[in-house]
């Protein structure tokens, strides 16, 4: 699973890496993003906007808001299969905006952090799906959920699953709200190469001012 990620990059470097066109949110950087917390998401219609997502999709059909803190995840190899993502999987989907991501290792009763990022050093999109819930009193909530697949070589022995990490290439084939058919998507929702990625040394906590790269373990 992932349940708790970084995103401490300028706004300017995500416009960049993004080809962002529009910015409808109030960015702030933050070194330590859990569920629940409001998250920058890219997301197409027309062009490309940052927007605020609440991390925990809430469905649309959802009686109340409290599912929500139960699908911070959804498994790539069953998205087709559950109505809590089905249409979302098909029609709203978005890149969540990243640094990095931790995973916990087991270290005899304690589970350990362990921070991972792209070797580039450089931002990049969870695959993500989104969805908007009107509450009773019609209060219009927009939430997330981040999608997980099997573990890389570099993840597989600190955790059993993976966020997927869309690669740049496939960036606006995913987020293209025409583009609704499994054959084309789900190819996109395979674990990350490697090589591409390390892990911090033991003890690292990013922070916003933090722009020096670490020697991976």
């Amino acid at each position: 699973m992932c349940g708790r990620f970084v995103l401490i990059s300028d706004l300017s470097v995500i416009t960049d890496a993004f080809d962002i066109h529009e910015i409808v949110c109030d960015y702030r950087p933050d070194p330590d993003i859990r569920p629940g917390r409001q998250i920058a998401a890219v997301v197409h219609d027309g062009v490309n906007r940052l927007v605020s997502f609440r991390w925990g999709l809430i469905p649309s059909w959802a009686k109340d808001p409290s599912m929500g803190s139960r699908l911070i995840n959804a498994r790539a190899e069953t998205l087709t299969e559950k109505p809590s993502f089905r249409n979302a999987f098909k029609k709203r989907r978005c890149l969540i905006v990243a640094d990095g991501f931790y995973e916990s290792r087991k270290e005899g009763n304690q589970k350990v952090p362990v921070f991972f990022r792209l070797k580039s050093g450089r931002p990049f999109g969870f695959a993500g799906l989104y969805e908007t819930w009107t509450s009773p009193a019609g209060k219009a909530i927009a939430t997330c959920t981040i999608i997980t697949t099997e573990p890389n070589d570099l993840i597989r022995p600190i955790h059993h699953r993976m966020p997927v990490i869309v690669p740049k290439e496939k960036e606006a084939l995913w987020i293209d709200p025409a583009v609704q058919d499994e054959s084309s998507l789900s190819p996109i929702l395979q674990p990350y190469p490697p090589f591409e990625m390390e892990a911090a040394p033991k003890g690292f906590r990013p922070c916003i001012q933090d722009a020096v790269p670490f020697v991976p373990v």
